[in-house]
C-alpha cells in the first residue's frame, strides 16, 4: 500500500527524488523521470550522486526528460569515446579527463550556479582530503558535478578550494539523507541494486562484484529513507560503461517506474498535477 510519510508535517516540498550513481546505468534515471511525468508527477527537489548528479542537474535546470534524452543523442553521449578522454600528462590524477562532459554541462547549464537552478539540487561528493561525503547545494555547480562523477582512477580527481574530490558513490551512492526532511514523499531510483552473484569467470568479475558490494553497503541507509524505491535491472545485463546501450537502459528505467505507478494508482492520482512552465536555455 502507498502511504505518505507523516513523521513530520512541515516539509517544504511534496515530492523529492534521489538518483543514484551508476555510470551508463544512470541513463535509466531519464526513463524513470519520463514515466513520472507521463503520470503527472513532477519532483520538486532532487539529490544525486555521480551520473545521478548529471541527470539531476539537467532536470533541476528545468529540462524535461525528453529533452535530456535528446541531449544524450545529439551530443553522442551514447558513445564511450565521447565520455572518456584519455590523458597522459605529468601528475595526472586519473586516466581520463572530463573535458567532454564539462563542454556539455557548460553548454546546457551556462549559469553554473546552484542558486539559478529551477529546482533545489543536492549533489553528493567524496572529499578525499577529509575522508567524508559531502552534500553540496550552493555556489558553483559544474565543478561539483564533475567531482561527483569522477570515478576514481578512471577520471581525474577534481581540486576545489584545495580539497581533492572524487565520485560521490565512493562513500554514498544513494544520498537520500540530503533531502529526506525536505519532502513529504521521497522517491528513490537505484540503478545499482544488489544482484545475485553466481559465478566469477575472470578478474573483472571479481573486481566488479567487490565494487558492487561496497556500493550496496553505502546505499542502504539512503534506500531505507525512501517511501518509493525503484530498481531498474539494467545492471544484470550491462555495466557502468555500457554507454552504447543507452536506449535499452533508458527503457528499463521507464518500464520499472511505470510498472510501479500502474500498480499504485493511488499514488499518482494524489500527486498528479500540471508542470510549471519553465524557460529552458536554448541550445
Amino acid at each position: 500500500m502507498f502511504l505518505f510519510n507523516t513523521s513530520a508535517q512541515k516539509q517544504k516540498y511534496k515530492v523529492g527524488i534521489v538518483l543514484s550513481g551508476g555510470g551508463a546505468l544512470g541513463f535509466a534515471h531519464i526513463g524513470a523521470l519520463q514515466a513520472l511525468e507521463d503520470c503527472g508527477i513532477y519532483p520538486e527537489i532532487v539529490a544525486g550522486a555521480s551520473m545521478g548528479s548529471i541527470v539531476g542537474a539537467f532536470y533541476a535546470n528545468g529540462y524535461r526528460p525528453n529533452e535530456i534524452y535528446e541531449f544524450i543523442k545529439n551530443e553522442k553521449f551514447d558513445h564511450p569515446i565521447n565520455i572518456l578522454a584519455p590523458t597522459l600528462k605529468r601528475g595526472q590524477l586519473g586516466l581520463s579527463s572530463q573535458k567532454n562532459v564539462l563542454k556539455v554541462l557548460t553548454k546546457y547549464i551556462p549559469h553554473n550556479t546552484f542558486e539559478e537552478l529551477k529546482l533545489p539540487l543536492f549533489i553528493c561528493v567524496t572529499n578525499l582530503t577529509t575522508g567524508k561525503a559531502e552534500f553540496v547545494n550552493q555556489g558553483e555547480l559544474i565543478p561539483y558535478i564533475l567531482a561527483s562523477s569522477a570515478i576514481p582512477t578512471v577520471f581525474e580527481a577534481v581540486d576545489i578550494n584545495d580539497m581533492v574530490y572524487v565520485d560521490g558513490g565512493v562513500l554514498n551512492n544513494f544520498p537520500a539523507q540530503a533531502i529526506r526532511k525536505e519532502c513529504t514523499l521521497l522517491i528513490g531510483v537505484d540503478v545499482k541494486p544488489d544482484y545475485e552473484f553466481t559465478q566469477a569467470n575472470n578478474i573483472k568479475d571479481i573486481l566488479m562484484r567487490s565494487l558492487q558490494l561496497v556500493i550496496s553497503e553505502n546505499s542502504q541507509a539512503g534506500r531505507q529513507l525512501c517511501d518509493v524505491l525503484i530498481e531498474p535491472q539494467s545492471n544484470v545485463k550491462y555495466d557502468e560503461f555500457s554507454f552504447k546501450n543507452f536506449k535499452k537502459i533508458y527503457h528499463d528505467g521507464y518500464v520499472s517506474m511505470k510498472k510501479y505507478l500502474d500498480a499504485h494508482p493511488e499514488m499518482w492520482q494524489k500527486l498528479a498535477k500540471q508542470p510549471e512552465k519553465t524557460k529552458t536555455k536554448k541550445k
